[in-house]
């Protein structure tokens, strides 16, 4: 089991509670909410974004990440897989949960949870646009990301400021007392 993190808008901050993992057990038809993977994939301070096509039901012409829906039957890992061939052809090979963000623009009768995977390495090159879900794919600084006016959901600019909190304390040099 691991404990995640649940996203929640709360001026500016992350607020962490547990939640029980679901990442390695396959989704069935019970399930009462609608189960979305998405990828940060991270590279040298940056992130991937990826631009929601315009045909798009939610969301559309706004910055987001790769990813998709959870098919019955399917875990959380073997969908963000699945998801990142088709989307941006690449097969994540060094990934993590970050946690969770419930989509807050949905009603409570059919809710939705995205379910954030950080994605540090990659088999099949550099990310590239597969199909017709997103019309750009562009790399961010964490700063500039976290600043775009165009995000899909406002929580993300909470990960990102988390992102970087991580970032700076990682490269913090170590001090002598």
């Amino acid at each position: 089991m691991h404990n995640l993190k649940h996203f929640n808008k709360r001026p500016g901050k992350i607020i962490a509670v547990q939640y029980l993992n679901r990442f390695e057990q396959p989704i069935g038809q019970e399930e009462p909410m609608r189960n979305i993977v998405n990828a940060l994939f991270v590279r040298q301070g940056a992130v991937l974004l990826a631009r929601r096509s315009p045909h798009r039901q939610a969301y559309f012409n706004l910055w987001s990440f790769p990813g998709g829906h959870v098919e019955e039957g399917e875990t959380l890992n073997e969908a963000l897989v699945r998801e990142l061939r088709e989307e941006v052809g690449v097969t994540p090979t060094d990934y993590k949960p970050l946690g969770t963000i419930r989509d807050p623009n949905v009603g409570a009768a059919d809710p939705v949870t995205y379910y954030l995977y950080k994605v540090t390495a990659w088999d099949g090159g550099e990310p590239t646009l597969v199909g017709d879900e997103h019309t750009e794919l562009a790399w961010f600084a964490r700063e500039t990301a976290a600043a775009l006016p165009d995000l899909a959901l406002d929580e993300y600019r909470s990960l990102f400021d988390q992102l970087i909190s991580a970032q700076v304390k990682q490269n913090a040099p170590k001090l002598r007392r």
